[in-house]
C-alpha cells in the first residue's frame, strides 16, 4: 500500500460511503477548496458536490422552535465540476442512468492530483471507458482543471461531451440543517463569448460577487453548441467529435474562481474571464501544480517507521495544506473547524486553532500570523462584545465568522431526540486564552519582536484585560473567582440546582488565565521602551491595572477533591455515571449528553466529559510550568497531583470530541506510551474510518488532523522552544523506532531534526544565519549553519 496515495474502488462501497469519500477527496489551496464529488451528479442526498472559498459567507435567517434564528454560513458557491457525455444518440450519464462498473478513485498525495476511472456501459451496451484527472491549482490559486480521457471499447460515432457551470446549488450538506433556509445565492448573468462559458452570482446578504468562467477543449477537431437550462444558473457546452473503436479521445476543462473579495482585480467576472483565456493547457497547469505541491512536501516532511501511520499522517498534512495554505498569508480568514470540505459547523471559527498553529509556526509561520491578524482585526468587534456585557478587554466569540461578532447558535438540534434545546456554547470564554496562547508560542518560534509589538501585544493585553474583568474578588475565600462561564467539556453547561446557566471555577480557564496574565507581563518587559509607552497610552493601560494582572495572576481559586483538580466547583458532588449500563444499553456513547436529553436527563448530573478539560493544562504546557504555576498560585507543588488527575478523567470521559483523544496521548505520553499511542491512532484514524459515525462527509476535522502532527513532533520528540532555546526530551512510543521533520526556527530554513531512542540530532543545512542552541536531556550545543550535532538522551 503506498503511503502516497488513498484509493477506493468499487469493493469499498460498502465500506464506505460516497460522503466521507467526497470530503477526504477534497483538493484546495487555502483559498478555495472541492469536495471529490463525481463530476457528471447532483446533490442526491448520497452524493453531494460542493466548493467553498475561504472567507465567503453568508447571513440567513430562518425560524427554529418558534423563534427566529439568524446563521451565518460559509457558502456552498457555484459547481464548477459538472461534465458528462454520451455514446452517439444514447442517454447522458448521469452516474445513475448508465451502468458504470470497475470505478476507481486514487488521490494522490504528493502531486495533489485526484484521478477516477470508470467503465459505463450504456442501456444500448455500448462500453466506454474513462479516466479523469482533476487538480485545484497550488500554483496559481484561482484556476481548477479536470481532463477527461474516453475510449470506446465497443463502438464508434459521434462523442458528445457536456460541459457546464451550474449556480443551482444551495447549502444542504448537513442533515440537520436542512430545515434551516440554505439558499444563500442570487444569479446575475451568465454567458458564453469565444469558446468562454461564464456565470455570475452573488450571495443574498453579505453582497459578495462570485464569478466563474470555464474553457473546454478537446486534444482533435470538435464542434460545439452553447447549451443552457435555467435562466442565469446553468451555462455550458456540448462538444462532439467523430471516434473509432479502441481510440483514445481527451477533453480538458479549465476554470477560474473569482469573488469580489479579490485583491488586485477590477471586478471578477471580468477577472475570471481574463484568467481563463490567458490559462496554459492542462498538462502545463499540472506541471506548475506539482512543482508547487514537492516545494510544500520539502517545507514540512515528516518520516516515522510505521507505515501506515505515515499513510494517513501524509494524507492530514494535505488536508491541512488545502485549507491553510501560503495562498492563505494573503487572506483575511480564519481557521475552519471543518477545513474547506464540508458545511459542519457552518464554516466557522472555533478555539480548535490552538490545535493548528504548531504545525504553522514550525513550518509556515508566514500563514500563523495572518491567521492571528484575522484576529487582531475583529479587536474592535471584540471590545464591542465585552463592553456590552460590562467587563473591560476583549470578549472574543465562540464562533466567528466574517466580522467578528458571535455567531454561536442559542438552540441546538439533537438529531436522537428531535428536539432543539439551548446550547450555552457562547459562555465559553477560553477562546480568547486559545488566541493569546498561539500568540505567545508563534512568537516564542518565529522570534518575531516587529509582530510581537506590532499585533500580538494588542491581543494578549487586551484578552488578559478581559479575563482580569470577568474574575471577582471573595473576601471570604481571598481568592478571585470566574462564575458563569463553560470549560472545553461541553457536557457541563450549568447547575441542575441554578437556573442561570454556566459554572463557577471552571479549573482549565483559572489555571490558563494565570498563565496568560503572566505571560502579558511577560510581553511588556520584552517591549521596546518606546514602543511599551505607545502601547500602554493607546489602550489606556496604567500601573494600576497591570498591578491587578499580577494580583489576579497568583489569587485564582482552583478547587480540588480527592487529591485530584476539579473540573470546576462542585464536581465532587455530581453522581457518577453507570459507564458500563450506558454502553451496554447504546453501544456507541461518545455524544453522552444526546443520549441523556432523549431520556430527559442531563449529563450537569453526572462526573461524565465530552473532553476533560481540566487536563487541558497539561496538554498545553509543560510538566513543571503547571506545576509552578500551582505554586504561583499557592498551592502545594506536587509532582503525584497530575497523574493522579489524568487517571480520575480518563475513567470519566466518553470522548465525544475528536480532539479529547488528542489531549489524552499527550497527557499520557509521559507515563503510559502505550495507552498514549493507542488515543494517538484513534485520533489519527478518526476521519479516513469515520470513527465518529458520519461527521466526516460534512469535513474534516482539521483541529484533529493537525493535532496528530503535532503529538509526532512536539509532544514524542518532546519539543519546546522557549528563550531562544530549542529543547528536547524524547518519548518514542514503542510502535516507532525513529521519527524525522523539518522544521523552520527563528529564521531558519529546513532544520532537519531525527530522533532515534538513543540520539537527536540536529542540522541546519545553509551555511548562512546565526547559530541556534539546541538542548537535550540537559545537554546543550551550538548548531552552526552548514552544519549538524547529534545529543545522546
Amino acid at each position: 500500500m503506498s503511503k502516497w496515495v488513498i484509493a477506493y474502488d468499487d469493493s469499498d462501497a460498502e465500506r464506505v460511503d460516497e460522503g466521507r469519500r467526497e470530503a477526504l477527496c477534497t483538493l484546495g489551496n487555502g483559498r478555495f477548496a472541492t469536495r471529490g464529488a463525481a463530476p457528471e451528479v447532483s446533490a442526491d442526498g448520497v452524493h453531494y458536490p460542493g466548493t467553498y472559498v475561504a472567507g465567503c459567507y453568508d447571513r440567513r435567517t430562518s425560524v427554529v422552535a418558534g423563534r427566529e434564528v439568524a446563521n451565518e454560513d460559509m457558502v456552498n458557491v457555484p459547481n464548477w465540476l459538472p461534465l458528462t457525455f454520451r455514446a452517439a444518440d444514447g442517454p447522458w450519464f448521469d452516474g445513475t442512468t448508465g451502468q458504470g462498473h470497475g470505478q476507481r478513485w486514487e488521490l494522490d498525495l504528493r502531486r495533489g492530483v485526484l484521478t477516477r476511472l470508470l467503465t459505463v456501459r450504456d442501456s444500448q451496451g455500448r462500453e466506454t471507458r474513462m479516466t479523469q484527472r482533476r487538480i485545484v491549482s497550488m500554483d496559481t490559486p484561482a484556476l481548477a482543471a479536470l481532463e477527461t480521457t474516453f475510449v470506446p471499447l465497443n463502438w464508434s460515432g459521434r462523442l458528445t461531451v457536456r460541459s457546464a457551470l451550474d449556480g443551482r446549488v444551495t447549502n444542504r450538506g448537513v442533515a440537520r440543517y436542512r430545515d434551516l433556509e440554505g439558499t444563500h445565492l442570487r444569479p446575475l448573468a451568465a454567458g458564453t463569448h469565444s469558446g468562454i462559458a461564464w456565470l455570475h452570482t452573488e450571495t443574498l446578504s453579505s453582497g459578495i460577487r462570485i464569478a466563474l468562467a470555464g474553457r473546454t477543449t478537446g486534444d482533435r477537431p470538435h464542434a460545439g453548441v452553447a447549451s443552457t437550462a435555467g435562466a442565469d444558473t446553468w451555462i455550458g457546452h456540448d462538444l462532439h467529435c467523430e471516434v473509432d473503436e479502441a481510440e483514445q479521445v481527451s477533453f480538458s476543462k479549465v476554470v477560474s474562481l473569482r469573488t469580489s473579495r479579490d485583491s488586485a482585480i477590477e471586478e471578477p467576472l471580468a477577472a475570471a474571464r481574463d484568467d481563463v483565456t490567458h490559462a496554459p493547457d492542462f498538462d502545463t497547469l499540472l506541471e506548475r501544480h506539482e512543482l508547487a505541491w514537492s516545494q510544500l512536501w520539502r517545507r514540512c516532511s515528516i518520516a516515522v517507521s510505521d507505515d501506515d501511520t505515515q499513510r494517513v499522517l501524509n494524507l492530514h498534512m494535505f488536508h491541512i495544506l488545502q485549507t491553510l495554505s501560503p495562498h492563505t498569508a494573503d487572506l483575511d480568514v480564519g481557521v475552519p473547524a471543518r477545513g474547506l470540505h464540508g458545511e459542519a459547523y457552518r464554516g466557522h471559527v472555533f478555539w480548535d486553532e490552538l490545535f493548528v498553529f504548531p504545525f504553522l509556526n514550525m513550518n509556515f509561520p508566514e500563514t500563523a500570523e495572518a491567521l492571528l491578524r484575522y484576529r487582531w482585526r475583529r479587536l474592535p468587534a471584540a471590545r464591542a462584545a465585552a463592553a456590552e456585557a460590562g467587563y473591560p478587554g476583549a470578549m472574543f466569540p465562540w464562533q466567528s465568522a466574517s466580522s467578528g461578532r458571535e455567531e454561536t447558535q442559542r438552540v441546538h438540534l439533537n438529531p436522537r431526540s428531535g428536539s432543539w434545546t439551548d446550547d450555552n456554547s457562547h459562555r465559553q470564554r477560553h477562546v480568547g486564552i486559545a488566541i493569546a496562547h498561539n500568540v505567545w508560542h508563534h512568537y516564542q518560534f518565529t522570534g518575531d519582536g516587529d509582530f510581537l509589538a506590532d499585533v500580538g501585544a494588542e491581543l494578549l493585553l487586551s484578552i488578559a484585560r478581559f479575563l482580569c474583568g470577568i474574575a471577582t474578588f471573595n473576601k471570604a475565600l481571598d481568592r478571585y473567582e470566574i462564575r458563569g462561564v463553560m470549560g472545553p467539556d461541553e457536557f457541563h453547561d450549568g447547575y441542575v440546582e441554578r437556573a442561570e446557566p454556566g459554572l463557577d471555577n471552571n479549573a482549565y480557564t483559572h489555571i490558563m488565565t494565570s498563565w496568560v496574565l503572566c505571560r502579558a507581563l511577560d510581553t511588556l518587559d520584552l517591549l521596546p521602551g518606546r514602543r511599551r509607552r505607545e502601547l500602554e497610552e493607546r489602550l489606556g493601560l496604567d500601573q494600576v491595572e497591570i498591578d491587578r494582572f499580577e494580583d489576579v495572576s497568583r489569587r485564582l481559586r482552583v478547587p480540588f477533591h480527592d487529591g485530584v483538580i476539579s473540573q470546576f466547583d462542585g464536581y465532587e458532588r455530581l453522581a457518577e455515571l453507570d459507564w458500563e449500563g450506558y454502553r451496554a444499553r447504546y453501544g456507541d456513547i461518545r455524544r453522552l449528553d444526546r443520549i441523556l436529553e432523549a431520556e430527559s436527563d442531563t449529563c450537569n448530573r453526572y462526573k461524565a466529559s465530552k473532553q476533560a478539560d481540566a487536563l487541558m493544562p497539561f496538554f498545553l504546557l509543560q510538566t513543571d510550568e503547571v506545576l509552578d504555576l500551582l505554586r504561583h498560585l499557592g498551592y502545594e507543588r506536587d509532582p503525584e497531583l497530575i497523574p493522579r488527575t489524568v487517571g480520575y478523567y480518563l475513567e470519566r470521559t466518553s470522548h465525544g470530541s475528536t480532539l479529547s483523544s488528542l489531549v489524552h496521548s499527550w497527557v499520557l505520553a509521559r507515563t503510559d506510551r502505550e495507552s498514549s499511542w493507542r488515543f494517538f491512532v484513534y485520533a489519527l484514524r478518526s476521519d479516513i474510518d469515520d470513527i465518529q459515525d458520519g461527521t466526516t462527509a460534512e469535513g474534516i476535522h482539521v483541529g484533529a488532523m493537525a493535532g496528530t502532527v503535532d503529538i509526532l513532533t512536539r509532544c514524542y520528540a518532546g519539543l519546546q522552544a522557549e528563550g531562544g532555546t530549542l529543547r528536547f526530551h524524547p518519548r518514542l512510543p514503542t510502535d516507532i523506532d525513529s521519527l524525522t521533520f523539518t522544521m523552520r526556527y527563528r529564521g531558519h530554513w529546513d532544520v532537519l531534526v531525527n530522533i532515534t531512542r538513543e540520539n537527536v540530532t540536529v542540522e541546519l543545512p545553509h551555511d548562512e544565519g546565526a547559530p541556534i542552541r539546541v538542548e537535550v536531556a540537559g545537554r546543550r550545543a551550538e548548531v552552526a549553519p552548514g552544519s549538524a550535532c547529534e545529543l545522546t538522551q
